[in-house]
């Protein structure tokens, strides 16, 4: 019992965290992480101050507001070396918004969740301001979560989207189980993943899964903006960009990996992907 409670607060804890991590720039108050937690006020402030003795928090004096702490920034630039790859989506990213003139995304996938890594604005003076960076969310919620859970073996999705459905029937009702199976559906036959304004009425995206070395799926590229901005007439363009950048960041993914274990045969999978053979989910 002891250790379920401890395992219990550690979560919440962390969730507190992210949280935190999401509206780090204009930062949280009490209220709104209450609010997006769930949790009791005495209990997210108990937690609160644990975080900030830790300093992975930090509170402004004047606001009162939330933010990430002094720690969390050099756990951060420490963990930076073994994250080196997921840096060059940058690239990948940033010719996305400029050859869309939309929002373009790389997310990743931590474990059954999504972490939005990058981030760019194109130059369309109409945006879909619907995820930023440090930005969490369960596998299936947003184009790039339907894409990678539609990369994965039914066997993985049933399990995930089981573990899920409580959240998504209180957060996302419109995500039932029929919508979400059709649109994986969908993803495995057009090799993208399309979010018709699913979550958030007329905010739009469309997202490539991304996949390592040895074809394991490690996140989703992705361009979002308003419903008339990604309409029938415009998907194909879109969706041949990402394919593109998707395919030129997993040869890099590849080309990385063999330079640090020339010995290895897992940048075959990824070539043979590239060079247009397609995976099948089983």
């Amino acid at each position: 019992m002891e250790e379920s409670s401890g395992s219990q607060s550690i979560e919440r804890a962390t969730n507190l965290l992210a949280l935190v991590a999401q509206s780090h720039a204009t930062g949280s108050t009490l209220n709104d992480l209450v609010r997006s937690s769930g949790l009791k006020q005495a209990t997210a402030r108990r937690l609160l101050l644990a975080l900030i003795r830790a300093g992975l928090v930090s509170q402004d004096e004047g606001t009162r507001r939330y933010h990430l702490g002094l720690t969390a920034y050099l756990y951060g630039t420490i963990a930076t070396d073994s994250f080196a790859d997921h840096m060059m989506a940058d690239e990948a990213v940033r010719r996305l918004a400029e050859r869309s003139e939309d929002t373009a995304f790389f997310s990743v996938r931590q474990g059954l969740h999504t972490l939005c890594m990058r981030r760019e604005e194109g130059l369309h003076p109409i945006r879909s301001h619907v995820l930023n960076i440090g930005q969490r969310h369960p596998l299936g919620v947003a184009a790039h979560g339907i894409a990678i859970l539609a990369s994965l073996p039914d066997a993985e999705v049933e399990m995930i989207s089981a573990t899920h459905r409580a959240y998504y029937d209180s957060h996302y009702p419109m995500l039932t189980e029929d919508v979400l199976r059709q649109a994986i559906a969908e993803a495995r036959r057009r090799g993208c993943a399309i979010n018709r304004g699913i979550f958030h009425r007329g905010a739009w995206a469309i997202s490539v899964a991304v996949h390592g070395p040895s074809g394991q799926v490690i996140g989703a590229l992705s361009i979002g903006a308003i419903e008339d901005r990604l309409n029938e007439q415009r998907q194909p363009e879109i969706i041949a960009m990402l394919k593109s950048e998707a395919r030129k960041l997993e040869s890099r993914f590849s080309e990385v990996a063999l330079h640090l274990n020339p010995t290895t045969n897992d940048g075959a999978v990824t070539r043979r992907r590239i060079n247009g053979s397609e995976r099948t989910p089983s």
